[in-house]
């Protein structure tokens, strides 16, 4: 796992597949996603290694259900003692209580979902022993007041986070920026495309200045102007 500083008090924890984020507020820390199963010690290790105790760390934002983003959730709260967040419609599915519905793939995704998956630990992750819920507009105490933005079309609880005080946006997997030249994209393996176009414009109306993604290199400086040039098409 890689650990890259974006801003003093914002650091990205690189996965094999996917990403999450450690944001600093004095002397507490918050997560945002959790990558994959088999994750937590290395989460842990890798807050120690900041010179930081991972009981710091109080909450664990989830932007939505998907594997490579909950899947240390649960053991890395067994370690820290954090407070797991999710928004309500993607609860059940974090605490094991239905199964998440499937993507509706598009013919060019499959291949790359196919590949995602190998990657991924097999079986199941380790369940938050207990799950907080979230709903749109909700201010959390982090980043003098990060706003919960739901923006369902990845998943029925999709949530970005934007933190007005430090221009910072957490977007989940709702954007991602390409592998390719790193432009910024809407995101893949999706319920609901236009759902996700939607979502992806209501985010770049805010004002932001860091956008941090799911999948892909953050854009660090003027980040609204790099989403509002941003072509994201029209609904399928």
């Amino acid at each position: 796992m890689d650990v890259i500083e974006l801003l003093p008090r914002l650091h990205l924890l690189r996965f094999p597949v996917g990403q999450a984020y450690l944001w600093r507020d004095g002397e507490e820390l918050t997560l945002v996603d959790a990558g994959p199963a088999g994750h937590g010690a290395s989460i842990a290790e890798a807050v120690s290694a900041l010179g930081r105790d991972p009981r710091d760390v109080r909450r664990i934002v989830l932007t939505h259900f998907h594997e490579d983003h909950v899947g240390g959730a649960g053991e890395f709260a067994a370690l820290s003692g954090a407070e797991v967040l999710v928004h309500r419609l993607d609860a059940p599915v974090v605490r094991g209580e239905a199964p998440g519905p499937e993507p509706e793939f598009e013919a060019w995704e499959r291949p790359l979902h196919e590949q995602a998956v190998k990657l991924l630990p097999q079986g199941d992750c380790v369940r938050p022993p207990q799950v907080t819920e979230l709903s749109d507009g909700e201010v959390l105490d982090v980043g003098g007041g990060a706003r919960v933005v739901h923006v369902p079309g990845h998943t029925h609880g999709s949530i970005a986070l934007h933190l007005p005080e430090y221009g910072v946006l957490f977007t989940g997997d709702t954007m991602a920026a390409s592998p390719v030249d790193g432009t910024v994209m809407s995101g893949v393996f999706n319920l609901d495309r236009a759902q996700v176009l939607a979502a992806c414009r209501r985010l770049a109306e805010l004002d932001s200045d860091v956008a941090c993604f799911g999948h892909g290199d953050p854009v660090r400086g003027q980040a609204a102007r790099a989403l509002r040039s941003a072509r994201w098409g029209d609904p399928a």
